[in-house]
């Protein structure tokens, strides 16, 4: 029902005119009342979870849980790799040299795994190198040397380890070159 146009601007001016306290206390009654009523309404269920047995409340509840799994699973059964690719293949964990360029040490503190090379042809029409191997380029780096262990025993393949070779750092000054007391000096006569 639509209140007449007078009845609605006498009730503006009522709201306008009256103090603010007095609209506050109005709201926050109103406010409470339906929070009142909404703890008093009854909770909704769901059916199917109240029809069930504690049998069955237990087993879902067990289902909800995670599953704990011992922890060297390998996973070569279900990854799909051919037999071949698993059982024959050598893998090599590495940390790779410096580069002899002036790159510094970059790209040399991952470890790296690299499987052995198979056979190669080369292409007829081009003189590309060819191979049927899928893991011959393939280029995994890990950031320490225990997880590329853990990956390849996962995996389940056999695999080696090469230690980096540590040089010890000699310290070298271009005076050195020009000592008295040692032959390194060179006669130009």
């Amino acid at each position: 029902m639509a209140l007449p146009m007078s009845s609605c601007y006498r009730f503006y001016s009522i709201l306008t005119k009256s103090s603010l306290t007095t609209n506050a206390r109005w709201i926050s009654i109103a406010a409470a009342r339906n929070t009142y009523e909404k703890k008093n309404e009854p909770a909704v269920k769901d059916v199917k979870e109240v029809l069930l047995n504690s049998e069955e409340k237990k087993q879902i509840e067990k289902l909800q849980q995670h599953i704990t799994v011992p922890s060297m699973v390998p996973i070569s059964s279900i990854t799909g790799v051919p037999e071949e690719h698993i059982k024959t293949r050598l893998v090599r964990i590495f940390k790779p040299a410096k580069n002899p360029m002036q790159s510094g040490t970059f790209n040399t503190r991952k470890w790296k795994l690299e499987f052995e090379t198979r056979e190669r042809w080369e292409n007829p029409l081009m003189g590309w190198s060819s191979t049927g191997d899928p893991l011959s380029n393939l280029n995994v780096q890990f950031s320490s040397q225990e997880e590329a262990v853990a990956f390849c025993e996962k995996n389940d393949w056999p695999y080696y380890i090469d230690e980096p070779k540590e040089s010890s750092f000699k310290h070298k000054s271009y005076g050195a070159n020009f000592a008295w007391n040692k032959r390194t000096r060179v006669s130009t006569k």
